[in-house]
């Protein structure tokens, strides 16, 4: 499948649209907490258990993205689209009959596995294509395609909560809601692959007048994976994904059990009302910070997410249990400043090593996602089910994790700190058979990075 070529006269406003279809689809990923109660009670399994199909999920994205990036650079977004509408709509569809016929290990494989696939081609498949097309904003033109990753719950929370209630939430009410979704985002992601298109090879300027791309720095993704840079945006993407993606993972019931002593406890309905919040918050901060750190740069933007975001934690920690506008608030931050940072990552990348192979490292950094897809998940659900078998309760549940997000912000905060430009024997002029990489020739004829 050859990447469609944009006709004269094609409006590079037509792309980030095919980009919404595909983000908004996967992004319902982020609504997986509305699931965990209604499965936990219908299959008997404790919170570390039940989000098992998210964090499966996640790490199949990192190495999906990791493994897949040069592959999708090569073919080209209309094709990684199409992978990932067959795989995201499939691991509903295994998912539904794992919840039917009550075996939850098809829900992981499902859901994790071949769904995950499905999340990380598509995450990636149009960020080098936005790239190019938009190398005057690439901040703003990354941030409005990946904001509907984030504002994907936005929409699936309340439709799940919605087709629960209606269905049931007994394991055929849970397999009939995860047959809709399968059959629906079906639907919705075929009109990003049928819209896509790709810049016109050596076009100076699109009809619309894009500006053309400024001289920069061209690594190749093999060669990124070389620098102290890459590693460096690595561990501040992990912990930047660990500290937002605990709470967004267990959002439903952390809200429920900090406020569980209170006179007016949450609701079911208020948790999924919760949940839609966050996604919001995740998604206004897409294409808000992104936007924002083409004006004021990516490092200080990421000095504001890691900086701030130890604050938000602090307050949560001292006073959250107290006031619900503070709780919620502290979040919604917290959570614009998660989406943030992966909208913001790509252009970060764009800065540093170029367009060239952008897609490709940017696939590979993303293997960061996946190691904090288990531990923000895993620090949360463990401590508070390890604090549970001690008698604690509510607010007393989360205290230990949320010092231990505090602590990684921190070190993300320190590595940013030491990002500096890459070194000139990096780029791809410089790099030369007797320094062990590919010359110029080679990586001119292929992309096999």
């Amino acid at each position: 499948m050859s990447p469609p070529i944009a006709p004269v006269g094609w409006s590079r406003w037509l792309v980030p649209p095919a980009a919404l279809s595909i983000h908004l689809s996967i992004g319902q990923a982020y609504a997986w907490s509305v699931f965990k109660p209604p499965l936990e009670d219908a299959l008997g399994l404790s919170g570390t258990q039940s989000a098992l199909p998210f964090q499966l999920g996640i790490v199949m994205l990192g190495l999906s993205a990791a493994f897949g990036g040069t592959l999708v650079e090569r073919r080209g977004p209309r094709w990684a689209m199409t992978v990932a509408l067959v795989c995201f709509s499939s691991g509903f569809l295994l998912s539904a009959l794992g919840a039917a016929t009550g075996q939850f290990w098809l829900i992981v494989f499902g859901y994790g596995f071949v769904g995950g696939i499905g999340l990380g081609i598509g995450y990636i498949s149009p960020v080098s294509t936005l790239i190019k097309w938009f190398p005057d904003r690439p901040g703003m033109a990354t941030g409005i395609a990946i904001m509907g990753f984030g504002g994907g719950a936005l929409i699936a929370s309340p439709w799940s909560a919605q087709m629960l209630e209606s269905f049931g939430s007994d394991t055929s009410g849970i397999a009939l809601a995860f047959l809709v979704h399968g059959l629906s985002y079906t639907v919705f992601m075929l009109l990003g692959v049928l819209l896509v298109r790709v810049p016109r090879p050596r076009a100076e300027e699109p009809a619309d007048g894009r500006a053309t791309a400024p001289a920069g720095p061209r690594v190749s993704a093999r060669q990124a994976l070389r620098t102290p840079q890459f590693w460096l945006l690595w561990v501040v993407l992990c912990t930047n994904v660990t500290a937002g993606i605990g709470i967004l993972e267990k959002a439903a019931p952390m809200i429920t059990d900090f406020f569980a002593d209170a006179s007016t406890p949450v609701s079911a309905t208020a948790a999924a009302g919760f949940v839609a919040l966050l996604s919001a918050a995740n998604m206004a901060g897409r294409i808000g910070w992104s936007s924002t750190s083409d004006l004021i740069g990516r490092k200080n933007i990421y000095r504001v997410y890691l900086g701030a975001g130890v604050l938000m934690y602090a307050l949560i920690a001292v006073a959250g249990s107290s006031s619900k506008p503070l709780f919620v608030l502290c979040a919604l931050v917290i959570l614009s400043f998660y989406g943030g940072g992966f909208a913001t990552i790509p252009a970060y990348l764009k800065d540093l090593f170029g367009t060239y192979q952008v897609g490709a490292i940017h696939g590979r950094l993303l293997t960061a996602w996946s190691t904090a897809g288990v531990l923000g998940p895993l620090i949360v659900n463990w401590i508070a089910d390890r604090q549970e078998e001690a008698g604690k309760h509510g607010a007393e549940l989360y205290g230990t994790s949320l010092l231990i997000m505090m602590g990684l912000l921190v070190i993300g905060f320190a590595a940013n700190e030491l990002v500096r430009p890459v070194h000139p024997s990096h780029h791809l002029d410089a790099v030369t058979p007797e320094k062990g990489a590919p010359d110029v020739r080679r990586h001119q004829q292929s992309e096999s990075a």
